[in-house]
């Protein structure tokens, strides 16, 4: 009686919770990104076209879309950046845009929590608006998309595309100055080996000061004399100031560790370098 009553039981929440589960015609989607030093985290609902006509149509001109599907747009971002010479603080906006047929203006509002575009517009809200010209497309986007492209320390291109139309928003992060903190306060006390090996590969790849990267790279093979990747290291440096024999003898060292180590990409690069420097 006791098991004839359990199954009752669970047979009626089964009937009473079930819930019917499809696929979401716009599935969620969520971009995680770091652009230098800055966490970019992006989260929207991505429509198809599925034949109909978007921009134009669906996407009407001249009104506020919520650009996406479901709730709104959003994007957050750890540190404060640049957008086309205006700056906005670190925090989460939600992203909505104004279409017309050669440019959309871009908002970034501060309030994240409407299900699409908010009842009430509030001006005070909007933490910045740019206008972006719109690009054509020749290859259709079938899914609306956002993505984060041409991404280097200093910045990265945000495109949103869809049918043929494509947007892209430049924005620049305060990488350099974080990263020139970060050395003068690392270097000032007690430094290790990796500390004067990043500081100088740093200033390499950035374009800075070559002779004050010797001088860092210089005391990270002093005080890790086994590290085949800051020889390498070492000899760009000391090509990129034209001390050729220098930079050969030390893609050599750099050479010699990586066969140890069994390090087949250092192998080759150091290899070809060494070929190239000795012409």
């Amino acid at each position: 009686m006791k098991n004839h009553l359990l199954l009752a039981i669970s047979l009626f929440c089964s009937i009473t919770f079930a819930q019917v589960r499809t696929p979401q015609p716009s599935p969620k989607a969520k971009i995680s990104q770091v652009v230098g030093m800055t966490d970019f985290t992006i989260e929207y609902s991505r429509p198809s076209k599925r034949g109909r006509a978007i921009v134009g149509n669906l996407i009407r001109f001249g009104e506020l879309w919520r650009t996406g599907a479901n709730k709104n747009t959003t994007i957050e971002f750890s540190d404060s950046i640049m957008i086309m010479g205006e700056e906005i603080p670190s925090g989460k906006y939600a992203i909505y845009t104004l279409p017309d047929e050669n440019s959309w203006v871009l908002y970034f509002y501060s309030k994240t929590d409407s299900w699409g575009v908010p009842k009430e517009w509030e001006e005070s809200k909007i933490a910045l608006s740019i206008s972006l010209p719109v690009q054509r497309i020749d290859k259709e986007v079938e899914t609306f998309t956002i993505d984060i492209s041409d991404i280097k320390s200093s910045g990265a291109n945000i495109n949103l595309s869809w049918e043929n139309t494509s947007i892209s928003l430049p924005v620049e992060v305060p990488s350099a100055k974080q990263a020139m903190l970060s050395i003068e306060k690392t270097l000032s006390n007690n430094p290790k080996a990796g500390d004067y090996y990043n500081a100088a590969v740093y200033y390499l790849n950035e374009g800075h000061d070559l002779n004050q990267a010797k001088t860092w790279i210089s005391k990270a093979v002093e005080m890790q004399d086994d590290a085949f990747w800051m020889f390498r290291q070492q000899s760009l440096i000391l090509a990129g100031l034209n001390e050729t024999s220098a930079a050969i003898a030390a893609a050599k060292k750099s050479l010699a560790l990586a066969i140890k180590a069994g390090n087949k990409d250092y192998e080759i690069m150091n290899n070809e370098s060494i070929e190239k420097w000795s012409n």
